[in-house]
């Protein structure tokens, strides 16, 4: 017989509601868990940063660290985390999520000690085995700094102790970086992924209309397809190409990764992606509120957004679909891929950049770069 769940208590119950007052800014999935980890004060802490205009990627990082944080705090310490935290539990976390595999083996004790790493896995904070990337580390303890100034407190965090660690960690198990995704998804394997959802049913049209349109509007990160709403989407007069008219939107980002406070970006979308994104919107019968949404086994569109990781395990899915590595492709390849579809096609790398919203030249030039050494002649001296 199915179990009910336990109901939840006042204060959870209110927390949750007041995480859910911001989903549209900042989505956060399994809220009630959430809402059981995180103390009042963090709550107010994510209200403050909303209210202060931070950005939703930002955001969207400084909720989920904060929200693993107080479980790894809980899971090692059996307490929440003290604020500020004292410097011997700044070095336990890099101790825990810094370790070198090989030493495992011979030391079961060394790196995070194994009732610390189940507890965390069985709600669902650790996923990955092996230890952090050390970009991972860093990043949650920046995250972890920022919290702490915003309640008024300084930290340990600027430790000669803590950097040190960090350094010889880092310096003792060297780890090679990998791309987001090994591959790029250029035009040739977009088409194959949407041969596999070329049908009418919903998953198929979320789908096309999910590759089509994080592709197309400059290669999206998931986080801004996920977070995409309808009153962001605005009807633009239709671009004439070859005497036919073609369908045209503009999608506005508001403030992103790489825009400046108050900068509200814009991308524009023509022809095949609009008609995509139509039919999905259409058929889904969304005319306000979240763009893409989960949809469950009886076929019902949820009301809230897809998580950003929902839309990786889309992209993954369709790849096992056509028949491609699963392992070679994610969703980043559409990021990837759509500067690398450009500068194979010789669009002008300012061009590119302006529909992708990258404002970094170098970063950029590097997916031209890679395209004109291999088609160069210099990779051709034997033929």
């Amino acid at each position: 017989m199915a179990v009910s769940p336990a109901p939840l208590t006042t204060d959870v119950a209110r927390r949750a509601e007041a995480l859910d007052t911001m989903a549209a800014i900042l989505p956060i999935d399994r809220r009630d868990k959430l809402a059981e980890l995180l103390t009042d004060q963090d709550v107010e802490t994510l209200r403050h940063l909303v209210n202060e205009g931070m950005g939703n990627n930002t955001l969207r990082a400084l909720a989920s660290d904060l929200a693993y944080l107080e479980a790894w705090s809980l899971a090692a310490t059996g307490s929440p985390l003290p604020w500020p935290a004292p410097e011997a539990l700044l070095l336990k976390f890099v101790a825990h999520h810094l370790w070198d595999t090989a030493r495992r083996h011979s030391d079961p004790d060394h790196g995070m000690p194994v009732d610390v790493d189940r507890i965390l896995r069985d709600g669902g904070f650790l996923r990955a085995a092996g230890p952090h990337a050390p970009d991972t580390v860093r990043r949650r303890l920046a995250n972890w700094s920022t919290l702490t100034k915003w309640r008024g407190f300084d930290g340990g965090f600027a430790s000669p102790a803590l950097k040190a660690a960090i350094r010889l960690a880092v310096r003792a198990v060297p780890r090679p970086r990998r791309r987001k995704s090994a591959k790029p998804v250029t035009s040739d394997v977009l088409a194959k992924l949407l041969a596999t959802c070329g049908g009418d049913s919903l998953h198929d049209l979320r789908d096309r209309a999910i590759l089509m349109v994080a592709f197309a509007s400059g290669g999206r990160r998931r986080s801004e397809v996920a977070s995409l709403r309808k009153e962001q989407l605005t009807v633009e007069a239709p671009v004439i190409a070859d005497d036919i008219p073609l369908p045209c939107l503009s999608i506005h980002l508001g403030r992103t990764k790489n825009s400046g406070a108050g900068q509200d970006e814009v991308v524009y979308l023509t022809g095949r992606p609009v008609e995509a994104l139509n039919a999905w919107l259409a058929a889904a019968k969304i005319d306000r509120g979240s763009v893409f949404r989960a949809i469950d086994r009886w076929g019902n569109v949820s009301r809230r957004a897809l998580d950003p990781k929902a839309v990786n395990d889309i992209v993954k899915k369709r790849v096992a679909a056509a028949g491609l590595e699963v392992g070679e492709f994610s969703a980043h390849g559409l990021r990837s891929g759509y500067l690398t579809e450009a500068a194979n096609r010789g669009i002008p790398l300012l061009e590119a950049m302006g529909q992708s919203r990258r404002r970094s030249v170098q970063q950029a030039s590097s997916y031209y770069n890679d395209v004109e050494r291999k088609n160069g002649r210099a990779a051709r001296l034997l033929m």
